[in-house]
């Protein structure tokens, strides 16, 4: 049973959400929840309503789903700023459930063109696209088209990938990059730790020379400690020699959109 701040926290999410979220969104359930008390601390209500809020909200699409989820934090916290300074837990959560409905709405606006256009730039390449956690746009290059056993030099297939993440780029000069090189398990760290550096600067300086600035761009590499898969079969080597390339904004262009 949640006490009635609780609920209002959960219930301004999904509002939130839906007076964020596009026209095509498909709606948040309501909780069919039983008005009650607890004597309980107002945090873990809160924690609490977050949740449900998130869980109600299961038949989204990921840019809806992070509509949903910036939505219940921001009522959660609405709620309890709200009622520890006097005012009506309801009334801070439904306006914190808006307002963290747009903040989680807000890579879809700027990040979902550059996601959709690498989709199409990388049909068929065996590359993956993905948005991260943190809303970071991530490209993962597979082994077969990046680089070859033991060897830092790019392989042909691999650029023009690199050409249009560089358009990209290009497009937005505000953005951040970071790329991670790794490699299989087959050889020991003092082979493996500087062929994935050395894999990743490849990817850097072929984005340099195609006028991305050095500044915008760091290069690590991680070796073989951040498998994919079991490095058991050739197969599963091959899946853990890749390189991933991060793109984010910068804090102030987000705390600004």
């Amino acid at each position: 049973m949640l006490n009635p701040t609780a609920l209002d926290a959960s219930q301004a999410a999904c509002t939130g959400a839906a007076a964020a979220a596009p026209a095509s969104a498909t709606p948040c359930s309501q909780s069919h929840l039983a008005r009650g008390t607890l004597p309980t601390r107002r945090l873990q209500a809160g924690v609490l309503a977050l949740a449900l809020a998130t869980s109600a909200c299961s038949n989204m699409d990921d840019r809806q789903r992070h509509t949903a989820s910036g939505a219940a934090m921001g009522a959660v916290a609405g709620a309890v700023i709200s009622k520890a300074t006097g005012g009506k837990a309801g009334t801070g959560a439904a306006v914190g459930g808006l307002l963290g409905a747009i903040g989680g709405n807000v890579w879809s606006e700027r990040m979902e063109r550059k996601r959709l256009a690498m989709e199409r730039a990388t049909e068929g390449s065996g590359v993956a696209v993905t948005r991260t956690e943190d809303n970071q746009l991530k490209v993962e290059v597979p082994s077969d088209i990046s680089f070859a056993v033991g060897s830092a030099a790019l392989e042909p297939r691999l650029r023009p990938v690199l050409e249009a993440f560089a358009q990209e780029l290009d497009q937005d000069r505000s953005s951040h990059v970071r790329i991670v090189g790794h490699t299989d398990a087959s050889g020991s760290d003092a082979i493996n730790d500087p062929l994935s550096q050395q894999r990743a600067d490849s990817v850097r300086h072929f984005l340099i020379d195609r006028g991305v600035r050095p500044e915008r761009i760091d290069a690590v590499g991680r070796g073989s400690r951040e498998p994919v898969a079991s490095n058991a079969t050739p197969e599963a080597r091959a899946r853990n020699r890749r390189v991933e390339i991060f793109l984010r904004e910068p804090e102030p262009a987000r705390a600004a959109s």
